[in-house]
């Protein structure tokens, strides 16, 4: 390999840049229209513009991915993690072009990636296993039954999906049905495939998994274990290596059965094999994830071992370095710094950061795809950066990770930063107790009283502008960006602050928490609403947020479907005041 083409945004193209640095590899990046000033954007060797605002029209799109490729001369394509990392169409797109495809093969991102498949293996194996369906559920009414059944609670997830999109886990009978259509809803738009399979889920379970390497010569090795249990919304937000408080046993058996599915499949690359802990005791194999994953670095931190770096070699066809899971030198923790708003029930917050001031020190790592004065769009995920401290003991690294996120400081967005000071004091998570984290304790345990911070100000959408112009008699594209066109006279018909701000106090305004796009209304217009009627559906940073009515009455709609809105924007008004009875 000589070249490589990152299909992916963020952080962790930012990750791979540096690392094809180090490997002596050069870079090209890929970016949508809201990217176009990104970090990554700048550090790569060069960069090509997908030309589009929506990930189904830039990084969903195999065909520009493929096209960019071929013109920019690289020899290779990394996918990071997201988007097209475990879509086996991407990866026989690549390799039919003739390019290195740095990543499993295909048939085995297909036979893991399908999550029936996967746990048909996983039981050939000896992995331990819950009940679940024999293959995707076709309707709602199907997944009602399962529900009667094997009992509540019953987890809805995508079968071509992972890093918790399309993912819901219904806890009593009536909401079954909803969640089910949520679960295919937001499958479809992160993964482009909607089908979705049954499982009986964990109560209050413990997320542990093993980080996996396969050379292409049948070697097949497992680096040690990670605990992803702090989740909301079904996605992770800390994550420590080696997983704390695990008896030998409970290790012993998830390091052998990753093992064992890994090379059953013929696997190569970098892997992840996931597993529920239940709080009985009780492990149940959860899905392998074919691509290198967000809290990788705390692999990297207690092992020695660039993942990146072991990623380019077995894609050069070199056998593992490391022969042996190592033994844990310290231990490492993983804050995603999410633009979100635990204040606010962690709703997305894009904008624009002011600030963005990381901390340093001994076993202080920032993994970031941002600086000051990045904006931060709302069509993509929310993840901006990741704090990963590292110390000789967990209560070492405890210890720096309370004097860095001290350190941490961001300004013009709301982030995840306050939920991560509040929840490292919590004796639940310290273990002080006994180690009681599992994957519903935000919802559950977590006494969250943390003040919601301010809106960001709207930033202008899109941010660049294409139009066509003729040069010696040919016709050329040309991105405009927004800010140059606002710096010759502004632009016309933008939503002001004090527009927001009027709406707010306008209690007949239904309004649109965040910025996002307008997914579906779940009313008709003129319908009698009830107070806490779900009316419509937000889905921003590829995460569904519900609108729903502030009292009774009767709405009418005031926005399409489809739109893209910014946070305070008007989609519906009740018809008359509130009754003053």
């Amino acid at each position: 390999m000589k070249k490589v083409l990152i299909a992916n945004r963020g952080e962790i193209a930012v990750r791979i840049i540096r690392a094809c640095r180090d490997y002596s590899l050069q870079s090209v990046a890929v970016y949508a229209d809201p990217d176009m000033d990104a970090l990554f954007v700048k550090l790569a060797d060069e960069a090509h513009g997908l030309v589009g605002a929506r990930p189904d029209e830039t990084y969903l799109d195999i065909d520009k991915l493929i096209s960019i490729a071929k013109r920019s001369g690289a020899d290779a394509v990394h996918p990071g993690y997201g988007f097209l990392s475990e879509r086996t169409e991407f990866a026989r797109a690549v390799i039919d072009a003739g390019l290195t495809w740095i990543g499993p093969d295909p048939h085995v991102i297909e036979a893991l990636g399908d999550k029936v498949e996967a746990r048909r293996i996983a039981t050939s194996v000896g992995a331990p296993l819950v009940a679940g369906s024999d293959g995707p559920a076709k309707s709602a009414a199907e997944a009602i039954a399962f529900a009667e059944e094997h009992g509540l609670p019953v987890a809805i997830k995508a079968a071509h999906g992972g890093g918790g999109r399309g993912l819901k886990v219904a806890w009593r009978m009536e909401e079954v049905a909803e969640l089910y259509e949520s679960a295919v809803r937001e499958a479809k738009v992160a993964f482009g495939r909607g089908e979705c399979f049954l499982e009986r889920f964990l109560d209050r379970p413990r997320h542990v998994e093993a980080q996996v390497l396969a050379d292409k010569h049948g070697n097949v090795l497992v680096l040690g274990t990670r605990d992803c249990s702090l989740q909301r919304r079904n996605q992770k937000l800390v994550e420590e290596a080696p997983a704390p408080f695990l008896s030998d046993t409970q290790r012993q058996s998830i390091h052998d059965a990753a093992k064992k599915i890994c090379a059953a499949v013929g696997y190569s690359g970098a892997g992840t094999v996931e597993f529920l802990l239940g709080g009985d005791g009780t492990i149940s194999f959860l899905e392998v994830n074919t691509r290198l994953q967000v809290e990788h670095p705390v692999t990297e931190e207690t092992t020695g071992v660039d993942l990146v770096i072991e990623q380019f070699r077995i894609a050069d066809g070199l056998p593992l370095r490391v022969t042996e899971t190592p033994v844990p030198r310290g231990h490492s923790i993983e804050f995603r710094i999410n633009a979100e708003d635990p204040g606010r029930g962690f709703l997305p917050a894009p904008g624009k950061i002011t600030v963005f001031d990381p901390p340093a020190g001994p076993g202080i790592r920032v993994d970031s795809g941002v600086v000051s004065g990045s904006t931060v769009p709302g069509t993509f995920d929310s993840l901006i950066a990741k704090l990963i401290v590292t110390g000789a003991t967990r209560e070492e690294a405890l210890r720096r990770a309370r004097r860095a996120l001290r350190e941490f400081n961001i300004n013009g967005i709301a982030t995840v930063l306050p939920f991560h000071r509040a929840a490292i004091e919590t004796k639940d998570f310290t273990g002080e107790s006994g180690f009681k984290v599992h994957t519903r304790w935000i919802e559950t345990d977590f006494d969250n009283r943390l003040e919601a911070e301010a809106r960001p100000e709207p930033v202008a959408n899109p941010p660049l502008i294409r139009t066509h112009v003729e040069i010696d008699g040919r016709r050329h594209e040309i991105g405009i960006p927004v800010a140059l066109l606002a710096g010759l006279g502004g632009l016309a018909g933008q939503n002001t602050g004090l527009e927001i701000a009027a709406r707010a106090e306008d209690t007949a305004s239904v309004t649109t928490p965040i910025s996002g796009t307008l997914q579906a209304f779940k009313v008709q217009d003129g319908a009698e609403v009830a107070a806490g009627d779900l009316i419509a559906v937000i889905e921003a940073m590829k995460m569904e947020t519900l609108v729903t009515a502030s009292r009774a009455g009767k709405i009418r709609i005031r926005a399409q479907a489809g739109a893209y809105l910014q946070a305070g924007a008007e989609i519906a008004r009740f018809e008359s005041p509130p009754s003053d009875r």
